[in-house]
């Protein structure tokens, strides 16, 4: 275990410890009750559960719509599921709607750019839509994500991005959302000066965490789904 401070947002004593498969994971000793004060993770759990609750039924029919016409224009899979970081370094399985033509072997690395050409008709509908997201309701029920929080990476890229972008840890201090502040404000990222762009997006939501502060991008969010501006 690694001790050392930090000046900053996250001021204060951090402790770095081994969490599953080798992966460093950053635990703040007292900044911890301060974000728990901050963000009341009690009041956050029952608007999460309530609220994914109530968007069952919609996930549902369009997951009955997409099984209907995915074969014509997305042929394979409905679903996708994906291996990702979430709290405090565990690996869990995102749930999706598959938006890309099935891969024969994943070849994307954690800088590489979005396989553009992989993505359906359907998918790219879905994607500007973030319909593509709403199986991740299933993660909030299940207690492995948040409806708001910095957005889980791949587990395999989040690895890479902990050892060679600064405060990356610092971003699995809490749940991980479907929507964040960082997917309303910067949007999708690739490359180092992206990540590094994200993580400080999502370290500004962290030290500023609240419903008021979760009200506000979720109003962000839907403007992103009216305007089809996801990727």
């Amino acid at each position: 275990m690694r001790r050392f401070t930090r000046a900053g947002l996250f001021s204060g004593m951090i402790e770095i410890q081994k969490g599953p498969g080798g992966v460093d994971v950053p635990v703040y000793s007292g900044q911890r009750d301060l974000l728990v004060a901050r963000h009341s993770r009690i009041s956050k759990h029952i608007f999460d559960t309530i609220t994914s609750v109530l968007l069952l039924a919609p996930l549902a029919l369009i997951a009955l719509a997409l099984l209907i016409v995915n074969p014509l224009l997305n042929p394979g899979p409905l679903m996708h599921h994906q291996r990702r970081m979430g709290l405090a370094g565990q690996p869990f399985t995102a749930l999706k709607f598959r938006t890309m033509s099935p891969a024969v072997s994943p070849t994307r690395g954690a800088y590489d750019v979005l396989e553009e050409h992989r993505i359906s008709r359907l998918g790219r509908f879905m994607r500007g839509t973030r319909v593509d997201e709403l199986p991740q309701i299933i993660n909030v029920l299940r207690g492995e994500m948040s409806l708001i929080g910095p957005r889980p990476d791949l587990y395999d890229h989040a690895r890479v991005y902990l050892k060679n972008v600064p405060d990356y840890a610092a971003r699995h201090q809490i749940m991980p959302g479907i929507s964040g502040f960082a997917q309303t404000e910067v949007g999708y990222v690739d490359g180092m000066d992206g990540i590094q762009r994200k993580v400080a997006a999502d370290l500004y939501y962290i030290a500023h965490a609240g419903f008021w502060f979760d009200m506000w991008i979720t109003w962000r969010t839907i403007c992103v789904i009216v305007g089809r501006r996801g990727r």
